[in-house]
């Protein structure tokens, strides 16, 4: 069972973003948890046929896992064993599945779909 002290720390991220139509997108750079549980993830976005740009996301982690966005508003628990979850975010929803199986690595596989998203996301984190 997973918990916020085990996320602290820098990871090197490498993100995969598949569209059901458009061009194929990849993410490199480094995520990293503070002991508060602020989250902070920077790198490169390489998007087919156009010039690599800088990209970053900040969320908040509380001690049950529950993920925030910046302004805290909810986005969804992480669950400790691993496994699914979801965020309705009108009109689309964006399911996620968190394997921890190979700990201290791990991935996160988002599946958005709705009238104006259709894609998958996968996240792979290794310790730096």
């Amino acid at each position: 069972m997973r918990q916020l002290a085990d996320f602290e720390g820098h990871w090197a991220l490498s993100r995969q973003i598949v569209p059901a139509v458009g061009p194929e997108a990849r993410f490199e750079g480094t995520a990293v948890w503070t002991q508060e549980g602020a989250y902070a993830e920077e790198g490169l976005l390489h998007v087919q046929g156009q010039t690599p740009m800088r990209a970053e996301r900040r969320y908040v982690w509380d001690a049950e896992l529950n993920v925030y966005f910046e302004d805290g508003r909810f986005f969804h628990r992480v669950p400790a064993e691993g496994g699914e979850t979801g965020h309705w975010c009108a009109p689309d929803q964006y399911d996620v599945c968190y394997d921890f199986a190979d700990w201290p690595r791990f991935e996160a596989r988002w599946k958005v779909f709705g009238p104006r998203k259709n894609y998958e996301m996968i996240s792979h984190y290794s310790r730096v």
